[in-house]
C-alpha cells in the first residue's frame, strides 16, 4: 500500500498488520469480518473503533469462550443479575477464575 494516499489509511494499515495474529477454529470468520471492517473503516469518515465495535466485541467473546469455556459460562450464569450476597460472592469468584484462566493463556 502506498503511504502517499489517504493520511489516516497510511497510519492505520501498519498498525493493523503488526497486531494481526492468526485466529483458528470457530472465531476465524469473525476475525476475518473484523479485519475487513477495519479495511473499510480506513476509507470512511468513522473510526474503526466505532464502526467495528460489534465485531470487536464478538471476536473477544469468541476467543475468551474458546480459551476458557467453563469459566466463561460460570461468569454468565452467576453474574447475570445482582441476587443475594452468596450469588455476588460466587460471581466474584467466577470472575477471578476467568481472569486466572485467561492469564494462563497469555
Amino acid at each position: 500500500m502506498s503511504r502517499s494516499g489517504g493520511g489516516g489509511r497510511g497510519r492505520q494499515q501498519p498498525e493493523a498488520e503488526s497486531a494481526a495474529v492468526p485466529v483458528p477454529g470457530p472465531c476465524a470468520s469473525t476475525h476475518r469480518a473484523l479485519a475487513e471492517c477495519h479495511r473499510r473503516a480506513a476509507r470512511g469518515p468513522l473510526q474503526p473503533e466505532v464502526l467495528c465495535r460489534h465485531l470487536n466485541r464478538a471476536l473477544a467473546e469468541c476467543v475468551v469462550n474458546m480459551c476458557c469455556p467453563g469459566e466463561t459460562d460460570a461468569v454468565r450464569t452467576l453474574c447475570g443479575s445482582s441476587g443475594t450476597a452468596l450469588k455476588r460472592s460466587q460471581c466474584e469468584r467466577a470472575r477471578i477464575d476467568l481472569s486466572l484462566c485467561l492469564e494462563a493463556h497469555t
